[in-house]
């Protein structure tokens, strides 16, 4: 049975991942207060990462979305192909790095780590599923198409795939 929707399905943003299927990349601890990611610069206080600056005395310890980039291992794929794909290249990736602005201005652990561009095929990859989620939606409602996204059955991670 296929997990995930298409867009002739009802869909459901709303779903919850079993505790098991959270991040791993998530702290299995509470971090001291404050802690400052030395590759980013993002700060972990109040219980959370943000933009801040950087307190003095701060512990340091990379934030999820270094750590994720770091070891090459996304938790959102991101597919655009057909040959509308490689006709409006310039748009599909402006649109993509806007959607992750607009979230990583609320939300920055929300990143595109790498764009690759192959023929008539864009796979974005990212360090979180919500983004790649969104960025999805935001091709799907400007372009229209067929968007699939497909939540990894025991893992965290989604794949989206978009063409038209």
């Amino acid at each position: 049975m296929k997990k995930g929707f298409s867009h002739d399905q009802p869909k459901r943003f709303d779903r919850q991942l079993a505790e098991e299927h959270k991040d791993p990349y998530r702290a299995k601890a509470k971090l001291p207060e404050p802690t400052v990611c030395p590759q980013c610069g993002l700060v972990f206080h109040d219980g959370h990462w943000q933009q801040a600056t950087r307190p003095s005395q701060a512990h340091e310890t990379l934030c999820p979305a270094c750590h994720r980039t770091n070891d090459s291992f996304p938790a959102g794929y991101v597919t655009l192909e057909s040959d509308f794909v490689k006709q409006h290249h310039d748009e599909l990736v402006k649109l993509a790095r806007t959607t992750e602005e607009r979230e990583k201005s609320e939300h920055p652990l929300q990143r595109i780590m790498e764009i690759h561009e192959e023929g008539n095929k864009i796979t974005i990859t990212t360090t979180d599923i919500h983004v790649a989620r969104r960025i999805g939606e935001a091709i799907h409602r400007a372009y229209e198409g067929n968007l699939d996204v497909n939540y990894g059955p025991e893992d965290y991670i989604v794949r989206v795939k978009w063409s038209r």
